[in-house]
């Protein structure tokens, strides 16, 4: 499976998870009031939620925010620094996660050429 294909069903189980449990959709409006633009342009807000997602090591959270980030405009070398920046704060195994990161840039950046 590609990784935006895992993205796709990560994306339609969170859908039908909402839809199970509504309770849910209180905080999907708080993330989207969180990530409007208001001062902090979205690319910058991606950037930072990629670089959180890799320090508390949430693999699905790397995917997520990895796209998005793309798709709000951040370069590779962008993405890069974040990951750098992810490294400072959380040591070794932010590391390891960095890694996975750079894979996932990696595997949406060819899968959007094709």
């Amino acid at each position: 499976m590609s990784r935006t294909e895992e993205l796709t069903d990560l994306k339609e189980s969170l859908g039908d998870l909402i839809e199970e449990a509504p309770e849910l959709e209180s905080f999907v409006g708080f993330v989207e009031s969180a990530e409007a633009t208001e001062t902090i342009d979205n690319k910058t807000k991606e950037l930072m939620s990629l670089s959180i997602s890799v320090v508390v090591r949430c693999d699905h959270c790397i995917l997520w925010h990895t796209d998005a980030a793309l798709d709000a405009g951040a370069t590779h070398e962008e993405i890069v620094d974040a990951l750098k920046i992810a490294v400072v704060m959380g040591g070794g195994p932010a590391m390891t996660y960095a890694v996975e990161a750079y894979r996932t840039l990696e595997a949406l950046e060819a899968e959007q050429a094709e």
